[in-house]
């Protein structure tokens, strides 16, 4: 059985700026905010949600499937999943239009401030999740806002068991819909931010939000993270990285590890070390698919870092 991944998929132009952000913007000034950031370091890396997560899920052995909408400029993308064995059945090509793209600027202190051109993502309700066989869990992260609205639904009412990974595509959808998505869903993860944002635009506390599905997980950057499941908060430590390089699609890594720990029946403990080792390798490395592992590899720095065995 596969694991249908909803979202995007990008280019992220990535920017370092050597200082901090907060040295240079003004509080008292923000309603007239002009500020320039001199960024020496840019690279282009291959990302989005969808591609991020399938990449990492793929390392751990699963059987990721990308759901996702690209345009003109995909090529070098394309010939990339196809040397990673990633199958493109589901990534439609929209003409006259450009792959999504991110422009982030990275900071000292590893804060971020992303512009994105959406392109073809804001065409990725033209994909069905019907016309995906073999499926036995989903993710529906950010993507074109009709897009995540018709795949939640799809899953719903196909019975199938999602995640729904709001993100940076929160603000697009009210409170409301917000609820309407945490009913379909039988999971909800997002980060310490999002999770505040969560509970400002429905109204609802985070237990709230964690007895309407079978869990909510809350990832807390460096502090860990927490679970919500079965009426108690489970804390999830973060292994301590090799080095902190680049926090780009880390939270994308996190949730490869809680799809691969879902769809093998792990418990919660289990499932959330593993998501949070994968959020912790990934962190060393540049961009969001740099960083690579062997499943022995994988396995033995899991038992190093929690004190405990596990078998991918």
């Amino acid at each position: 059985m596969h694991t249908l991944i909803c979202g995007s998929m990008a280019y992220d132009t990535i920017m370092v700026f050597h200082d901090q952000f907060k040295k240079h913007i003004l509080p008292e000034q923000i309603h007239i905010l002009n500020v320039a950031f001199l960024v020496p370091e840019m690279r282009r890396e291959y990302g989005g949600c969808a591609g991020n997560i399938a990449y990492n899920l793929k390392m751990l052995g699963g059987n990721p499937l990308i759901m996702a909408t690209v345009g003109d400029d995909f090529t070098p993308y394309a010939t990339r999943l196809d040397n990673l064995g990633l199958p493109k059945t589901h990534i439609r090509h929209v003409p006259n239009s450009y792959t999504g793209q991110a422009f982030i600027t990275t900071d000292l202190d590893d804060n971020q401030i992303t512009a994105f051109h959406p392109g073809a993502m804001g065409q990725s309700h033209l994909n069905s999740v019907s016309a995906a066989k073999e499926i036995s869990l989903g993710i529906v992260s950010p993507d074109g806002r009709e897009g995540m609205i018709q795949h939640a639904l799809e899953f719903s009412d196909q019975g199938i068991p999602f995640v729904f990974d709001p993100g940076q595509g929160m603000p697009m959808f009210s409170g409301a819909e917000l609820l309407r998505f945490i009913e379909q869903a039988a999971y909800v993860t997002v980060n310490d931010y999002e999770a505040r944002m969560l509970q400002d635009k429905t109204g609802k506390t985070l237990a709230e939000i964690a007895q309407r599905v079978k869990a909510l997980v809350v990832t807390l950057g460096g502090d860990g993270s927490t679970i919500y499941a079965d009426g108690k908060q489970i804390s999830i430590p973060t292994p301590k990285p090799k080095a902190i390089v680049d926090p780009t699609g880390c939270g994308d890594a996190y949730r490869a590890g809680l799809l691969y720990g879902i769809q093998k029946g792990w418990d919660w403990e289990t499932t959330g070390r593993l998501a949070s080792l994968m959020g912790s390798l990934k962190i060393a490395n540049r961009g969001g698919q740099n960083h690579s592992y062997t499943r022995t590899e994988l396995m033995g720095l899991y038992e190093q870092s929690f004190g405990r065995s596990i078998k991918l």
